[in-house]
Protein backbone atom coordinates (compact mmCIF):
# COMPACT_ATOMS: atom_id res chain seq x y z
CA UNK A 1 0.00 0.00 0.00
CA UNK A 2 2.92 2.26 0.88
CA UNK A 3 5.01 1.52 -1.89
CA UNK A 4 5.53 4.72 -2.92
CA UNK A 5 7.28 5.66 -0.37
CA UNK A 6 10.33 3.75 -1.40
CA UNK A 7 11.04 6.16 -4.20
CA UNK A 8 13.86 7.69 -3.03
CA UNK A 9 15.26 10.99 -4.01
CA UNK A 10 18.74 10.96 -5.42
CA UNK A 11 21.53 9.84 -2.97
CA UNK A 12 24.98 11.54 -3.46
CA UNK A 13 26.96 8.48 -3.31
CA UNK A 14 26.12 7.28 -6.73
CA UNK A 15 28.03 4.02 -6.02
CA UNK A 16 25.53 2.66 -3.22
CA UNK A 17 23.66 -0.47 -4.26
CA UNK A 18 20.07 -0.82 -4.31
CA UNK A 19 20.41 -2.50 -1.24
CA UNK A 20 22.35 0.08 0.48
CA UNK A 21 19.92 2.59 -0.59
CA UNK A 22 16.70 1.24 0.98
CA UNK A 23 18.24 -1.15 3.87
CA UNK A 24 15.40 -3.27 5.09
CA UNK A 25 17.63 -3.70 8.65
CA UNK A 26 17.95 0.41 8.96
CA UNK A 27 14.24 0.94 8.54
CA UNK A 28 13.23 -1.59 11.05
CA UNK A 29 15.42 -0.41 13.37
CA UNK A 30 14.57 3.15 12.46
CA UNK A 31 10.57 1.77 13.36
CA UNK A 32 11.91 0.20 16.69
CA UNK A 33 13.63 3.63 17.52
CA UNK A 34 10.06 5.24 16.78
CA UNK A 35 7.85 2.84 18.16
CA UNK A 36 6.22 5.06 20.49
CA UNK A 37 4.74 7.65 18.27
CA UNK A 38 4.46 4.72 15.23
CA UNK A 39 2.29 2.45 17.98
CA UNK A 40 0.29 5.17 18.39
CA UNK A 41 -0.89 5.87 14.94
CA UNK A 42 -1.13 2.35 13.89
CA UNK A 43 -3.54 2.16 17.13
CA UNK A 44 -5.65 4.80 15.34
CA UNK A 45 -5.80 4.29 12.07
CA UNK A 46 -6.69 0.42 12.86
CA UNK A 47 -9.62 0.86 15.54
CA UNK A 48 -11.08 3.70 13.42
CA UNK A 49 -13.35 2.51 10.51
CA UNK A 50 -14.40 5.62 8.77
CA UNK A 51 -13.45 9.61 8.61
CA UNK A 52 -14.88 11.64 11.12
CA UNK A 53 -14.65 14.42 13.31
CA UNK A 54 -13.29 12.23 16.36
CA UNK A 55 -10.73 10.59 14.04
CA UNK A 56 -9.34 13.90 13.16
CA UNK A 57 -9.23 15.38 17.19
CA UNK A 58 -7.43 12.38 18.00
CA UNK A 59 -5.07 12.32 15.33
CA UNK A 60 -4.63 16.26 16.18
CA UNK A 61 -3.24 14.77 20.04
CA UNK A 62 -1.07 12.31 18.75
CA UNK A 63 0.52 14.47 16.34
CA UNK A 64 1.55 17.22 19.00
CA UNK A 65 2.08 14.83 21.94
CA UNK A 66 4.35 13.35 18.92
CA UNK A 67 6.49 16.80 19.25
CA UNK A 68 5.27 18.18 15.77
CA UNK A 69 4.13 21.38 16.77
CA UNK A 70 1.27 23.10 16.69
CA UNK A 71 2.10 24.89 13.40
CA UNK A 72 3.04 21.88 11.48
CA UNK A 73 0.12 19.65 12.69
CA UNK A 74 -2.35 22.57 11.76
CA UNK A 75 -0.84 22.45 8.46
CA UNK A 76 -0.85 18.23 8.06
CA UNK A 77 -4.46 18.60 9.11
CA UNK A 78 -5.73 21.04 6.79
CA UNK A 79 -3.45 19.09 3.81
CA UNK A 80 -5.28 15.65 5.06
CA UNK A 81 -8.87 17.51 5.03
CA UNK A 82 -8.05 18.81 1.59
CA UNK A 83 -6.60 15.41 0.10
CA UNK A 84 -10.15 13.95 2.02
CA UNK A 85 -12.43 15.72 0.00
CA UNK A 86 -10.28 15.83 -3.29
CA UNK A 87 -9.42 12.22 -3.56
CA UNK A 88 -13.11 11.32 -2.15
CA UNK A 89 -11.67 9.68 1.09
CA UNK A 90 -13.98 7.48 3.58
CA UNK A 91 -11.90 5.32 5.60
CA UNK A 92 -9.33 5.72 7.59
CA UNK A 93 -6.90 3.33 6.47
CA UNK A 94 -6.56 5.83 3.35
CA UNK A 95 -6.14 8.69 5.62
CA UNK A 96 -3.12 7.04 7.12
CA UNK A 97 -1.44 7.27 3.15
CA UNK A 98 -2.79 10.57 2.92
CA UNK A 99 -1.34 11.03 6.20
CA UNK A 100 2.40 9.80 4.94
CA UNK A 101 2.44 11.89 1.93
CA UNK A 102 1.73 14.92 3.72
CA UNK A 103 4.40 13.82 6.03
CA UNK A 104 6.75 13.07 3.05
CA UNK A 105 6.02 16.15 1.16
CA UNK A 106 6.93 18.32 4.35
CA UNK A 107 10.05 16.54 5.07
CA UNK A 108 11.48 16.40 1.42
CA UNK A 109 12.81 19.85 1.40
CA UNK A 110 15.12 18.65 4.41
CA UNK A 111 17.06 15.83 2.12
CA UNK A 112 20.04 17.54 0.60
CA UNK A 113 23.05 16.64 -0.86
CA UNK A 114 25.69 16.23 1.86
CA UNK A 115 29.08 16.96 -0.14
CA UNK A 116 32.31 17.01 1.41
CA UNK A 117 34.13 16.65 -1.16
CA UNK A 118 33.88 20.42 -2.52
CA UNK A 119 37.00 21.70 -0.59
CA UNK A 120 40.08 19.96 0.82
CA UNK A 121 40.03 19.54 3.11
CA UNK A 122 36.67 20.19 3.83
CA UNK A 123 36.07 21.61 7.68
CA UNK A 124 32.73 20.44 9.46
CA UNK A 125 32.23 22.07 12.58
CA UNK A 126 30.29 20.08 15.14
CA UNK A 127 27.92 22.13 18.14
CA UNK A 128 25.08 21.87 20.35
CA UNK A 129 23.99 21.95 24.02
CA UNK A 130 25.52 19.64 26.39
CA UNK A 131 24.67 16.12 26.07
CA UNK A 132 23.43 15.84 22.48
CA UNK A 133 26.28 13.59 21.51
CA UNK A 134 28.32 15.47 19.63
CA UNK A 135 31.75 13.63 20.09
CA UNK A 136 29.64 10.18 19.77
CA UNK A 137 28.65 11.47 16.20
CA UNK A 138 31.87 12.76 15.22
CA UNK A 139 33.13 9.14 15.93
CA UNK A 140 30.29 7.76 13.68
CA UNK A 141 30.54 10.24 11.19
CA UNK A 142 34.21 9.61 10.61
CA UNK A 143 33.19 6.06 9.79
CA UNK A 144 30.77 7.19 7.56
CA UNK A 145 32.79 9.25 5.47
CA UNK A 146 35.84 6.85 5.39
CA UNK A 147 33.47 4.34 3.95
CA UNK A 148 33.03 6.80 1.02
CA UNK A 149 36.68 6.96 0.62
CA UNK A 150 38.02 9.68 2.11
CA UNK A 151 40.57 10.69 4.84
CA UNK A 152 39.34 11.78 8.03
CA UNK A 153 41.28 14.09 10.74
CA UNK A 154 39.60 14.63 14.17
CA UNK A 155 39.73 18.39 16.32
CA UNK A 156 39.34 17.72 19.83
CA UNK A 157 38.09 21.21 19.95
CA UNK A 158 35.82 20.67 23.58
CA UNK A 159 38.34 21.49 25.95
CA UNK A 160 35.68 22.36 28.95
CA UNK A 161 34.57 18.87 29.37
CA UNK A 162 37.11 16.85 31.29
CA UNK A 163 36.44 13.99 29.16
CA UNK A 164 35.81 15.25 25.71
CA UNK A 165 39.55 14.93 24.53
CA UNK A 166 39.55 11.39 26.11
CA UNK A 167 36.19 10.25 24.56
CA UNK A 168 37.36 11.52 20.80
CA UNK A 169 41.10 9.63 21.37
CA UNK A 170 39.11 6.74 21.76
CA UNK A 171 36.92 6.90 18.32
CA UNK A 172 40.49 8.10 16.97
CA UNK A 173 41.98 4.83 17.97
CA UNK A 174 38.50 2.79 16.53
CA UNK A 175 38.23 4.61 13.33
CA UNK A 176 42.41 4.59 12.92
CA UNK A 177 42.38 8.63 12.33
CA UNK A 178 44.68 11.00 13.81
CA UNK A 179 43.30 13.27 16.39
CA UNK A 180 44.80 16.64 17.09
CA UNK A 181 44.68 17.83 20.68
CA UNK A 182 46.31 20.26 23.21
CA UNK A 183 46.77 21.02 26.79
CA UNK A 184 45.39 24.70 26.39
CA UNK A 185 42.02 25.21 27.19
CA UNK A 186 41.41 27.51 23.59
CA UNK A 187 39.61 25.95 21.49
CA UNK A 188 39.89 27.49 18.15
CA UNK A 189 43.44 27.16 18.37
CA UNK A 190 42.89 23.30 18.66
CA UNK A 191 40.91 23.26 15.38
CA UNK A 192 43.05 26.07 13.71
CA UNK A 193 46.50 23.65 14.64
CA UNK A 194 43.99 21.01 12.94
CA UNK A 195 42.93 22.26 9.90
CA UNK A 196 46.89 23.27 9.27
CA UNK A 197 48.00 20.00 9.79
CA UNK A 198 45.00 18.34 7.80
CA UNK A 199 46.21 20.81 4.69
CA UNK A 200 49.97 19.53 5.30
CA UNK A 201 48.72 15.96 5.39
CA UNK A 202 46.40 16.33 2.03
CA UNK A 203 43.59 15.31 4.28
CA UNK A 204 40.10 15.41 3.15
CA UNK A 205 38.03 16.07 5.72
CA UNK A 206 38.33 17.75 9.21
CA UNK A 207 35.85 17.33 12.14
CA UNK A 208 35.85 19.70 14.87
CA UNK A 209 34.21 18.96 18.02
CA UNK A 210 33.15 22.11 20.06
CA UNK A 211 32.12 22.96 23.87
CA UNK A 212 28.26 22.49 24.71
CA UNK A 213 26.26 25.33 24.58
CA UNK A 214 23.41 26.55 26.32
CA UNK A 215 21.97 28.79 24.35
CA UNK A 216 20.65 30.92 26.64
CA UNK A 217 24.56 31.91 27.88
CA UNK A 218 24.97 34.76 25.47
CA UNK A 219 28.94 34.80 26.70
CA UNK A 220 29.42 30.91 25.60
CA UNK A 221 27.47 31.30 22.09
CA UNK A 222 29.74 34.64 21.48
CA UNK A 223 33.02 31.97 22.34
CA UNK A 224 31.76 29.61 19.66
CA UNK A 225 31.17 32.50 17.22
CA UNK A 226 35.08 33.35 18.01
CA UNK A 227 36.18 29.84 17.40
CA UNK A 228 34.20 29.82 13.54
CA UNK A 229 35.86 33.30 13.00
CA UNK A 230 39.49 31.17 13.59
CA UNK A 231 38.84 28.77 11.54
CA UNK A 232 37.95 30.80 9.18
CA UNK A 233 41.29 32.64 9.11
CA UNK A 234 43.24 29.16 9.34
CA UNK A 235 41.17 28.51 5.63
CA UNK A 236 40.05 31.45 4.08
CA UNK A 237 37.69 32.08 1.18
CA UNK A 238 39.51 31.98 -2.18
CA UNK A 239 37.64 32.24 -5.50
CA UNK A 240 37.46 28.47 -6.16
CA UNK A 241 36.19 27.80 -2.29
CA UNK A 242 34.15 29.17 0.34
CA UNK A 243 35.76 30.28 3.62
CA UNK A 244 35.88 26.96 6.46
CA UNK A 245 33.85 25.99 8.22
CA UNK A 246 32.47 24.36 4.82
CA UNK A 247 29.40 22.96 7.51
CA UNK A 248 28.29 24.12 10.61
CA UNK A 249 26.25 20.76 12.06
CA UNK A 250 24.35 21.03 14.88
CA UNK A 251 23.52 18.30 16.70
CA UNK A 252 20.33 17.87 18.56
CA UNK A 253 19.02 15.25 21.33
CA UNK A 254 15.47 13.81 19.43
CA UNK A 255 14.45 13.36 23.20
CA UNK A 256 14.21 17.46 23.80
CA UNK A 257 11.19 17.42 21.90
CA UNK A 258 10.14 21.09 21.22
CA UNK A 259 13.30 22.67 22.28
CA UNK A 260 15.15 21.11 19.50
CA UNK A 261 13.60 23.91 17.55
CA UNK A 262 14.68 26.73 19.98
CA UNK A 263 18.05 25.43 19.77
CA UNK A 264 17.77 24.88 15.57
CA UNK A 265 16.61 28.77 15.80
CA UNK A 266 19.29 30.38 18.56
CA UNK A 267 22.71 28.63 16.96
CA UNK A 268 21.31 29.09 13.65
CA UNK A 269 21.30 33.05 14.19
CA UNK A 270 24.72 32.78 16.10
CA UNK A 271 26.51 30.48 13.45
CA UNK A 272 24.31 29.98 10.05
CA UNK A 273 23.99 26.34 10.97
CA UNK A 274 24.12 24.53 7.55
CA UNK A 275 22.98 21.39 8.72
CA UNK A 276 21.15 19.09 11.67
CA UNK A 277 22.26 15.52 12.95
CA UNK A 278 19.13 14.24 15.18
CA UNK A 279 20.58 11.32 16.90
CA UNK A 280 19.14 9.28 20.34
CA UNK A 281 15.67 8.13 18.08
CA UNK A 282 15.98 4.73 20.01
CA UNK A 283 12.68 3.71 21.58
CA UNK A 284 12.12 6.94 23.87
CA UNK A 285 12.38 10.22 21.45
CA UNK A 286 8.83 10.68 20.10
CA UNK A 287 10.52 11.93 16.37
CA UNK A 288 8.08 14.29 15.25
CA UNK A 289 9.71 17.50 15.89
CA UNK A 290 11.54 17.20 12.85
CA UNK A 291 8.06 18.04 11.04
CA UNK A 292 8.29 21.36 13.54
CA UNK A 293 11.69 22.29 12.39
CA UNK A 294 10.38 21.45 8.82
CA UNK A 295 7.65 24.00 8.64
CA UNK A 296 8.92 26.54 11.31
CA UNK A 297 12.83 26.77 10.80
CA UNK A 298 13.28 24.15 7.82
CA UNK A 299 17.38 23.37 7.62
CA UNK A 300 18.93 20.53 5.49
CA UNK A 301 18.94 16.98 8.15
CA UNK A 302 22.16 15.54 7.31
CA UNK A 303 22.17 12.82 9.27
CA UNK A 304 19.91 11.08 12.33
CA UNK A 305 21.69 8.49 14.21
CA UNK A 306 19.33 5.02 16.24
CA UNK A 307 21.55 3.28 18.84
CA UNK A 308 24.96 2.72 19.81
CA UNK A 309 26.67 0.97 17.15
CA UNK A 310 29.49 2.76 14.47
CA UNK A 311 26.57 1.91 11.56
CA UNK A 312 23.71 3.71 13.36
CA UNK A 313 24.03 6.91 11.61
CA UNK A 314 22.73 7.04 8.57
CA UNK A 315 21.79 9.95 5.90
CA UNK A 316 18.19 11.10 6.46
CA UNK A 317 15.89 10.00 3.81
CA UNK A 318 12.46 11.29 3.77
CA UNK A 319 10.76 8.07 2.85
CA UNK A 320 12.20 5.87 5.83
CA UNK A 321 11.54 8.13 8.30
CA UNK A 322 8.12 8.44 7.42
CA UNK A 323 7.63 4.84 7.61
CA UNK A 324 9.34 4.73 10.40
CA UNK A 325 7.20 7.81 12.14
CA UNK A 326 4.18 5.96 10.85
CA UNK A 327 5.02 2.30 11.88
CA UNK A 328 4.13 1.75 8.13
CA UNK A 329 4.60 -1.89 6.68
CA UNK A 330 7.70 -1.10 4.04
Amino acid sequence: MFSFLKKKSPEPDKDQTAKDKFNSSWVNQLKSGLVRTGGQFADLFSRKGRIDDDLYEELETILITADVGMDATNSLLADLRHQAKEKHLSEAVQLREALAQSLLKLLKPLVQPFQPATSKPFVIMLVGVNGAGKTTTIGKLAKHLQGQGLSVMLAAGDTFRAAAREQLMAWGVRNSVTVITQQSGDAAAVIYDAVQAAQARNVDVVLADTAGRLTTQSNLMEEIKKVKRVIAKAMPETPTSQAAPHEVLLVLDANTGQNALSQVKAFDQALGVTGLVLTKLDGTAKGGVIAAIAKAHPIPVRFIGVGEGMDDLRPFVAEEFVIGLLGLDE
